[in-house]
């Protein structure tokens, strides 16, 4: 099983879950690198797997920091690899990069779901959360986001482009 990551490392391969681990190392520079510069957005990506059982892992995360009301950083992890009290375990569905901008009068979601149709996305929204799930094949997709804002959800707007799924969500009473 060899782990490939993706971002300041590129090309460095070390074994097991444990490499995986390590690859995600570094954090408290990167943010203190941030937090001299004034801010930014840091995304890590990699993967692991094992031909002969079967396994793939796909695991990553986004920083960012800075911008009108965030205060402190945020830390959005993606993928299918979960932290468990026993340690990190692959899960079949993956959790898709996830972006939520403030527009002013509507709130616009991002999402990164490459290898399913527009057909295959499908969202629900109960109070301020959204839930966004995407099938198709083997590709599976669940994130729950909570949203900053009310919104009204008989207005939304989904547009699926190129593996990028975006909704507009115009904010309730506006």
């Amino acid at each position: 099983m060899t782990t490939r990551c993706k971002g300041k490392d590129e090309g460095r391969t070390e074994p097991g879950l444990g490499g995986m681990l390590k690859s995600l190392g570094g954090f408290l520079d990167l943010l203190s690198k941030f937090q001299e510069e004034g801010g930014g957005e840091f995304h890590r990506t990699g993967e692991t797997g094992d031909d002969k059982k079967g396994v793939k892992a796909v695991y990553g995360f986004s920083v960012r920091l800075g911008g009108a009301g965030l205060g402190g950083p945020r830390v959005e992890p993606f993928g299918n690899v979960r932290e468990r009290a026993s340690g990190p375990v692959v899960e079949e569905v993956r959790e898709p990069m996830v972006d939520v901008f403030d527009e002013g009068d509507h709130v616009t979601l991002v999402a990164e779901l490459p290898g399913v149709e527009a057909d295959d996305v499908k969202f629900t929204i109960r109070d301020d959360v959204l839930e966004l799930v995407a099938t198709h094949g083997d590709r599976k997709y669940r994130k729950e986001v909570i949203l900053p804002y009310p919104v009204d959800p008989e207005k939304a707007a989904p547009s699926y482009r190129n593996g990028v799924f975006e909704l507009t969500l115009p904010k309730a009473g506006a």
